[in-house]
């Protein structure tokens, strides 16, 4: 299962990472898009978000479920039954930060303070992994060989437009051929 990626951020990474994944591996575009909707024809259920598509899951929907990593590890600190594996080829999950121009003077120093050791370390204890260097030696994330970014698949709004487009994109058709 993955949640709807009409209506879950979480879902459109999963998409891109799946497939990126392809596309890593040689696959021609016509043949990454062929496994997108092999895919998307094996999802039993598509919730509006990643957080209720776990839910979800974990009341015993589905034999598979794709999601972020820190969902995963969430769950097994919860003491939930989730067992997870990180691909090969995989996506690296990027998130923006950013504040309005009226910001006040916290809120603007909060975003440099997100790139500190200490902040990145609070990632880390909560399934993120951090990024800075000196911060991921203390958790044993595993290395990814194959890891891409959505730069490499021609960046949001190219991937917005082709992918996601609710009127002719590739998700569109997809999921127009399930019956959605």
């Amino acid at each position: 299962m993955t949640p709807n990626p009409f209506t879950s951020g979480g879902a459109r990474w999963n998409v891109m990472a799946a497939y990126g994944a392809m596309r890593r591996k040689g696959k021609t575009d016509a043949q990454a898009i062929a496994y997108l909707s092999k895919l998307f024809h094996h999802v039993v259920s598509q919730d509006k978000s990643a957080r209720e598509a776990l839910q979800t899951f974990l009341a015993g929907r589905g034999d598979v479920m794709l999601a972020y990593e820190n969902e995963a590890i969430l769950a097994q600190r919860k003491g939930q039954p989730v067992y997870y594996l990180i691909p090969k080829a995989t996506i690296r999950i990027e998130n923006p930060v950013a504040v309005t121009t009226k910001a006040s003077a916290p809120a603007r120093a909060f975003v440099p303070f997100l790139h500190t050791a200490k902040a990145q370390t609070i990632f880390g204890q909560n399934g993120y992994r951090p990024v800075l260097r000196s911060v991921v030696k203390k958790f044993n994330y595993p290395v990814r060989p194959w890891l891409f970014t959505i730069q490499k698949l021609g960046g949001w709004s190219k991937v917005e437009k082709r992918f996601f487009d609710p009127k002719g994109g590739v998700m569109a058709k997809i999921e127009a051929g399930l019956g959605k």
